[in-house]
Formats: structure tokens, sequence, C-alpha cells
């Protein structure tokens, strides 16, 4: 189920899973279901959030085609804000 989501609406189930089990009105069992299905959202959204930075930083290079490295070395990146 959860690879079929997009990244904002996993983002959005899986909130909506915090509030219900923050509320401590959760019994024990559906808790557990909600916590697994929360392990997935998070894998998914990882994921997601994986391949949008590795699409970012080819989008960076530069026009040799080369990574812009920052000063230790490693590709440089731009901050990304999600709305």
């Amino acid at each position: 189920m959860t690879q079929n989501l997009s990244y904002e609406k996993a983002f959005e189930r899986l909130e909506k899973i915090l509030e219900l089990m923050n509320s401590g009105k959760t019994p024990l069992e559906e808790s557990l279901k909600l916590f697994e299905e929360a392990e997935l959202l998070m894998r998914s959204c990882t994921q997601s959030l994986n391949a949008a930075e590795k699409t970012i930083e080819r989008l960076i290079k530069g026009r040799n085609n080369e990574l812009i490295l920052d000063e230790g070395q490693k590709p440089k990146t731009e901050p990304f804000q999600y709305q």
C-alpha cells in the first residue's frame, strides 16, 4: 500500500498515525499495527527523499558534467524546503 503513495500522502498518513499513537487512546493491538505501518511509511519517505537528493545532485553538476564539491569534497547540495 505504501509503495503507491506519493511522498506527500505518505507523510500525511504518518502524521495521522503519530497523532493517534500520541493520544494515548489507541489500544495496544491497534498501536502495534499502526507502528508497523508507520515503519513502512518512514522507509518509503526516506527512499523518496534519497531519490530526490540524487536528482538534485545531478541537476547541480557543472557544465563539464562534474559535481560541484564543497570544502569537505562532498557533492554540494542546496537546501530543499518542503512546503
